[in-house]
């Protein structure tokens, strides 16, 4: 069974890819830059407990967060379903698709066959459009492949995962309920709404608080990790490529400014875009480093990243400051 008439969205992000699909199914087309902004899905994590490997870095809101904040912010209503049971996890997709409605998943990426780093990653999205007897087929970001398949012994198995981020086989749809909101209102109460979570962080390793602590516990990387070559490069693929850490999302959020002030015409925005031109090309720097510390086992270039991750913690809350007070 496949959905008929399916055009993919394309996106670099597996969350605002997943749910994209979901929205442009019922005609509502916006960039993934768009998407991510309107979900105020900016933010930063710095994330280390005693039964992980090696910290993660997370340069984006909590997983989940950000579909339920497009879909409250566009006038939509979603659907989430979750159960312990295998069985009626698949009978909830499967009811759905043989409607014709796409449906989104979340799941551990480390099952899936069609990707090639073996990874657990328990807060991945795809959006799925068909299946038959042995295969789902499935929308995943750009750099995995678009228009993908796996084993469905293999998606039950990603999505009946355990561990940090995991949910209990989730899948949610997406439908209209009502009149589309203006988009100018729409984008100024997400840019509001998000640039004051971030300079208000309840804790101290999240926002800008977040990088001005992975500043001083980055150069403990080297202690920290048991196979420091793997950790690092593996830490600066996923900021460049995989959605975690500063880079693909601080890419993502200046071009999103870059879109609002087309239609918004605003100083505090001007302002915060100018400093994302910055902040973007410095986390790739960092980046950058992390992997040559990785590839090279010299301290030097996490002392590196440190100095330019202290710069990024005032860059960032001087950005996000800007944004607060847009009108």
């Amino acid at each position: 069974m496949f959905i008929q008439n399916f055009s993919p969205f394309s996106g670099q992000h597996c969350e605002t890819t997943a749910t994209g699909n979901l929205i442009k199914r019922l005609g509502i087309e916006m960039s993934e830059a768009m998407l991510f902004g309107i979900g105020e899905g900016f933010g930063y994590i710095y994330w280390d407990m005693k039964n992980m490997d090696f910290p993660f870095l997370g340069g984006r809101i909590k997983p989940d967060l950000l579909t339920h904040n497009i879909v409250n912010n566009l006038n939509l209503q979603m659907d989430v379903q979750e159960t312990s049971s295998s069985k009626k996890a698949w009978e909830n997709v499967k009811q759905n698709i043989d409607k014709g409605i796409i449906v989104g998943l979340k799941l551990d990426s480390y099952y899936l066959d069609y990707f090639t780093n073996k990874v657990h990653f328990a807060g991945h999205y795809v959006a799925m459009y068909g299946y038959d007897d042995s295969f789902a087929y499935l929308v995943d970001t750009g750099q995995q492949g678009s228009m993908v398949k796996t084993s469905l012994e293999h998606l039950a198995m990603a999505r009946n995962a355990k561990g940090p981020m995991s949910s209990r086989n989730l899948s949610y749809t997406i439908k209209k309920k009502g009149a589309e909101p203006n988009l100018k209102d729409v984008i100024t109460k997400a840019i509001k709404n998000n640039a004051i979570d971030y300079i208000n962080p309840p804790i101290k390793n999240l926002g800008y608080k977040g990088i001005k602590k992975t500043s001083v516990e980055i150069k403990k990387w080297f202690e920290r990790s048991k196979n420091i070559e793997g950790d690092l490069v593996l830490t600066a693929t996923l900021m460049e490529r995989g959605g975690t850490g500063g880079s693909l999302f601080r890419n993502i959020y200046r071009d999103f400014l870059k879109e609002c002030l087309i239609i918004l015409d605003n100083a505090p925005l001007q302002n915060a875009y100018n400093l994302f031109t910055e902040i973007a090309l410095m986390w790739e720097k960092v980046s950058k480093l992390i992997r040559k510390a990785g590839e090279t086992h010299e301290l030097l270039y996490l002392n590196q990243a440190s100095d330019i991750l202290l710069e990024l913690s005032s860059k960032e809350y001087e950005a996000m400051n800007h944004l607060s007070r847009i009108s």
